[in-house]
């Protein structure tokens, strides 16, 4: 049997149908007019992206969790459903959105948060938003409405594209609704903290991450390497004994400090620089860039304030095998996200033109000629 709450609609909610008719009215005549639409939720990651531009496509009347079987380890939601409702829900059941998806303030919706793709400190361990998309239904720039993937993981008809609409910020069309892949709440958690520099942390990270320890997050910052280990309770004791370390109070609210970036390395007075986002192989030594730097995912994300031209910063990051995101602040005009190269920038312009032919969805949202 379904659970009763999961298919609940607030009464505050728009009708379902007539907010897809709505939708689909909005979108056909922008695409006659040549006017552009920005899709758009609670806005809390509204500054994510280049500049947004176009009449607003609000999506928070399209609410309400479709449907959620605990036993399953699924849950199908419409796109403006709030993400605080749908971590609630799973908490009643003691399971989780297992990537850790950052909220950025309250008015987090389920659409907003597949549309920018972003994970929080798990994502070393069990893997990217992208990777518990199961399915996910669309309204495309023809005002029509598609299915694609569906609620198991074994159901692999379209599932290709359900993952391509995490991190797409809104430029393929309208997320309607999505199925995502839960699991259950860790039995146990420690958090270990180490005293050591930057080269040691990167080193120790790769060490252990060839180890079998269930090393859940890690965090390199000023000299303190912080590790989340998380599973069944021996093995989370036996890592302890192994790794050593000083146990650290108040973890859980560090982790979400660090997910929700209210950590003091994100504090206002650093961010009057620019906020770099490198992805980077995590053996990666040190980069020879200037400003302050946090280390996530075991090496493999590093985040850099600094005045540094964007085109140093970025010939950087591709020398050591990676690429960089302006994340926060900075100048946009230097773009926000690593240019693509030739080939992929051309995939990318035909799906566009594929989902969206008029090309009026969040245009300039992740390129400025996208």
């Amino acid at each position: 049997m379904r659970n009763s709450r999961a298919s609940r609609t607030d009464q505050n909610n728009m009708d379902p149908e007539l907010f897809k008719q709505l939708a689909k009215e909005q979108i056909l005549a922008a695409a006659a007019q040549r006017r552009t639409l920005e899709i758009r939720g609670g806005g809390s990651k509204r500054w994510y992206g280049q500049l947004v531009q176009g009449e607003l496509l609000d999506t928070r009347a399209y609410s309400g969790v479709i449907d959620y079987e605990p036993t399953e380890l699924v849950i199908t939601a419409r796109c403006g459903t709030p993400l605080a409702e749908i971590e609630a829900l799973l908490a009643q059941h003691n399971q989780v959105l297992p990537f850790e998806p950052p909220h950025f303030g309250s008015a987090a919706t389920l659409g907003g948060m597949v549309a920018s793709g972003l994970s929080g400190p798990s994502r070393q361990a069990v893997g990217a938003l992208r990777d518990f998309v199961l399915g996910a239904v669309l309204m495309d720039g023809k005002g029509d409405i598609l299915h694609f993937g569906g609620q198991v993981m074994k159901n692999v008809a379209g599932y290709d594209v359900s993952r391509l609409l995490a991190g797409s910020l809104g430029t393929l069309g309208l997320i309607l609704e999505v199925s995502l892949k839960v699991l259950p709440r860790p039995l146990a958690s420690s958090s270990r903290r180490f005293a050591m520099g930057e080269a040691e942390a990167i080193r120790s990270l790769n060490q252990w991450g060839g180890l079998p320890l269930p090393i859940s997050a890690s965090c390199w910052q000023d000299g303190q390497l912080t590790l989340r280990l998380s599973g069944a309770q021996a093995a989370v004791s036996a890592a302890e004994q192994n790794l050593g370390g000083e146990a650290v109070a108040d973890a859980d609210d560090f982790w979400q400090a660090l997910r929700e970036q209210t950590h003091a390395f994100f504090a206002p007075a650093a961010a009057q620089k620019p906020l770099w986002r490198l992805a980077l192989p995590s053996t990666a030594a040190p980069l020879a860039l200037p400003g302050a730097v946090l280390i996530e995912w075991g090496g493999a994300q590093r985040w850099l304030f600094t005045d540094t031209d964007a085109q140093a910063i970025r010939s950087a990051a591709a020398a050591a095998g990676g690429h960089a995101t302006l994340y926060r602040g900075g100048d946009k005009d230097a773009g926000v996200f690593h240019p693509l190269a030739p080939a992929l920038a051309q995939i990318h312009r035909r799906l566009k033109a594929s989902f969206d032919p008029a090309a009026i969805f969040n245009i300039g949202r992740m390129y400025q000629d996208f």
